[in-house]
């Protein structure tokens, strides 16, 4: 009986949660002559799948996870989906070949006016082609560009019309050149405020961002996380690290301005300094959970399932994350989860460009 309670204490309190576990991944370039911080070398891609390979994780289509999201299913363990933005002709060169051979599905999310324009970008043609062996054209816009940004003069009601089209017209578009487009999303960017996560809920999309984490049931619909690899993040450790992890049970997230007014959305001016709550399901990780910014711990304030993490000194224009993370009590496994923080200039305008 001490034996059968060890085990089931085991099960209980230190296994990872298997609904907590699928993991899709993100990848621009596969090559080694395009733009270092988002490309990784085919060497380094392929020993990302062989890892996959040889440790016996399932690659299933991204729609396989949105089904099971969309049906509040579980999301089995040690599942993977891998993903591509952008409309990168390097994508259909290098990527795909080495994915066929192992016939692997994955997702290939492009912003439509890309396509068939130069060298750079792959062809419908080529998109037709992959289409027919496992890959999924999914939508990422017409024109990519920053689509939480309102243009010079141009008043909310019209931006929410600019970019419900941007999403409109590439979904048309896919579905005429490739015969079907599914109810799916990559925001540019990564970007994302509350005004265009509403749009897309409104079209009936789910929707996913740059941010970094495993999948979950209870995470909002439109802003599922990815892991990113490119640049210095390529090697095989962090990929072992990242593809088991975990998401952290986080139910609910509350954005904050420096004197505690609640804020609607992720988006300050350059020079505050907020903070967030993150609500927990399990009480018992929120006295594990750290934060970081640039790999420097933040400050954080734990009460009950209650996590409260603040930024050390005011923020700088441009896109900031917060990355948290938790033991899950299994060797080389760990909770995670991310936010995205946008900030304008202090005039609350964007006034910088990437």
């Amino acid at each position: 009986m001490k034996l059968f309670l060890r085990f089931a204490f085991f099960l209980c309190c230190y296994l990872p949660i298997a609904s907590n576990a699928a993991v899709v991944l993100i990848y621009h370039h596969v090559s080694n002559s395009t733009p270092k911080s988002t490309s990784i070398s085919p060497e380094d891609f392929e020993a990302h799948l062989q890892y996959l390979e040889t440790n016996q994780f399932k690659v299933v289509p991204l729609t396989d996870l949105v089904d099971a999201i969309r049906e509040n299913k579980t999301l089995p363990d040690k599942t993977v989906a891998i993903t591509f933005d952008d409309s990168y002709r390097d994508v259909y060169e290098s990527a795909y070949p080495i994915l066929k051979k192992r016939n692997w599905p994955f997702t290939f999310f492009v912003n439509t006016d890309s396509v068939g324009k130069g060298k750079l970008f792959v062809t419908w043609d080529q998109l037709r082609e992959m289409s027919k062996n496992a890959v999924t054209i999914a939508n990422h816009s017409t024109s990519h560009n920053h689509m939480v940004r309102q243009n010079g003069g141009e008043s909310l009601a019209g931006w929410k019309r600019r970019v419900e089209k941007e999403i409109t017209v590439a979904q048309e578009k896919i579905e005429q050149e490739i015969g079907f487009a599914p109810k799916i999303f990559a925001y540019p960017y990564g970007e994302y405020n509350s005004e265009l996560k509403s749009i897309l809920d409104k079209l009936g999309y789910i929707s996913f961002t740059q941010q970094a984490g495993a999948l979950s049931l209870t995470t909002d619909k439109q802003i599922l996380p990815r892991f990113p690899f490119g640049g210095s993040y390529t090697g095989l450790d962090d990929f072992k690290l990242k593809v088991n992890s975990v998401a952290l049970p986080v139910s609910a997230v509350k954005f904050y301005s420096a004197n505690k007014k609640h804020l609607k959305t992720n988006t300050v001016k350059a020079g505050d300094q907020p903070y967030f709550d993150i609500q927990l399901a399990d009480v018992t990780l929120t006295k594990k959970v750290n934060c970081f910014l640039n790999g420097e711990p933040m400050a954080i304030e734990t009460e009950n399932t209650l996590v409260k993490i603040a930024f050390k000194k005011p923020l700088e224009q441009g896109r900031t994350k917060v990355t948290c993370t938790a033991p899950s009590g299994v060797k080389g496994r760990f909770y995670w989860f991310t936010q995205l923080w946008l900030v304008t200039n202090k005039k609350g305008e964007w006034g910088y460009k990437d």
